[in-house]
């Protein structure tokens, strides 16, 4: 746990490849209802995306690192958690949600749930420009 907080280009990097890895045989898509019109993103496109979103964030962290520049251990574990926490909890809520019995209260919670937990997670992203400015404020490493 320490070497990811440490070198958290690690796991975005590992994740990346992942979440690249896995679109190619992802099927179906996530459709939006805003209003009376309905955005439909396939589910091959949105892990391209959140793969080179991953793929960007490693690659600053590492930037980070090997310009010797020291970012906030703190903020790197609140980012983590928020960001992967988050995701997995997104995951293991949408496989309850019930679309054989038709429990619309149950899976209208359900549906809030997760977008709570998506918004903070949108939010938890913030951290990380945060991070790297103060590295980059802070005073320079000793080699």
């Amino acid at each position: 746990m320490n070497l990811l907080i440490k070198k958290p280009h690690i796991i975005f990097l590992v994740f990346a490849i992942i979440a690249f890895s896995v679109g190619f045989n992802a099927d179906g898509g996530i459709d939006i209802n805003i209003h009376d019109t309905y955005f439909v993103i396939s589910n091959y496109h949105l892990t391209t995306l959140i793969s080179i979103f991953f793929g960007i964030i490693g690659s600053i962290y590492w930037i980070m690192e090997k310009v010797n520049r020291k970012l906030s251990k703190r903020l790197n574990l609140i980012h983590i958690i928020l960001t992967f926490g988050g995701i997995f909890l997104i995951i293991i809520l949408n496989e309850f949600f019930r679309k054989s019995v038709m429990e619309y209260r149950f899976n209208e919670n359900l549906t809030t749930a997760i977008y709570f937990i998506a918004v903070i997670v949108i939010l938890g992203q913030l951290i990380f420009p945060i991070n790297v400015i103060s590295g980059f404020l802070k005073k320079q490493n000793s080699v």
